[in-house]
């Protein structure tokens, strides 16, 4: 199975939420320590593989804003 940018987010979004319940838990420093650690690595990959994927659009500035038509007058 293939993770995706925005899977890869979420599961460091996830991450990064666990250290903070662990650290209003009183866990051990250790635990708060290497699992902020890792999340901080998580977030860099995640931002990473988000900026370089693949991705091709045909939208150029004169389209606008698509949701508001009457702001491209």
């Amino acid at each position: 199975m293939k993770i995706t940018g925005i899977t890869c987010l979420g599961m460091t979004t996830f991450l990064l939420l666990t250290v903070v319940i662990f650290a209003m838990m009183n866990l051990s420093f250790g635990w708060i320590f290497y699992a902020t650690c890792l999340g901080q690595i998580a977030l860099i990959y995640s931002v990473y593989r988000v900026l370089r994927k693949d991705y091709a659009s045909d939208k150029t500035f004169s389209d606008l804003y698509e949701d508001r038509p009457d702001l491209g007058e």
